[in-house]
């Protein structure tokens, strides 16, 4: 094999190996953004923790909640209440209601963020209707809670000393419609385990 051909076939393998990393780095953008955004808080993503922590410090923040639907899903989706107002380092339990507008079966799915962005590393969740799925019946109405809580850490960064609010939004997207299970007539137990012939 000549010089020439043997370099033509390297560049050909590196480009088909280029072109193989491209596909790659595609395929897996959006979870590796996602876990990007979880790592850093990037785009106030926030963090999730097992465990609350031990220390509570005497500076009191605000919490806002906001919720939004996407366009096509038929949902009423609301904070119970507002806001509230809680220490660095204290674990608040909060819920948001759902409810299924529709005659269908909807499957949605929340996605989240705080502002201001730069607190996102700073605001773990430990629970929250956010982690799955959630699937409403027609006409069915939920309450899913939220348990989360300001790191202490927060203390160290002498950019977030200006921070009194934070605002924690959620939007539902619609993921799936199924179609309600015909209902099954039940023959009552008396009817079934009647002696015949009587």
């Amino acid at each position: 094999m000549t010089d020439l051909a043997r370099c033509k076939n390297l560049t050909v393998a590196a480009l088909i190996g280029m072109l193989g990393v491209m596909v790659g780095l595609t395929a897996f953008s959006v979870p590796l953004y996602n876990y990007f955004c979880r790592v850093t808080g990037y785009g106030g993503t926030t963090r999730t923790a097992s465990l609350a922590p031990e220390e509570v410090i005497e500076r009191n923040i605000t919490v806002r909640f906001n919720a939004d639907t996407g366009r096509d899903l038929p949902w009423r989706f609301a904070p119970a209440q507002r806001a509230v107002t809680i220490a660095v380092g204290e674990t608040a339990l909060i819920s948001y209601f759902a409810e299924n507008l529709s005659d269908e079966t909807i499957v949605g799915s929340a996605v989240f963020n705080v502002t201001p962005f730069k607190v996102g590393p700073y605001f773990s969740k430990i629970a929250c209707f956010c982690f799955t799925e959630q699937t409403l019946a027609p006409g069915e109405k939920v309450e899913m809670a939220v348990q989360f809580f300001i790191d202490p850490s927060i203390m160290d960064n002498v950019n977030l000393d200006d921070v009194k609010s934070i605002t924690l939004s959620y939007t539902f997207f619609k993921r799936s419609t199924t179609s309600p299970e015909p209902l099954v007539k039940i023959e009552p137990e008396s009817a079934l385990t009647a002696p015949q012939g009587t």
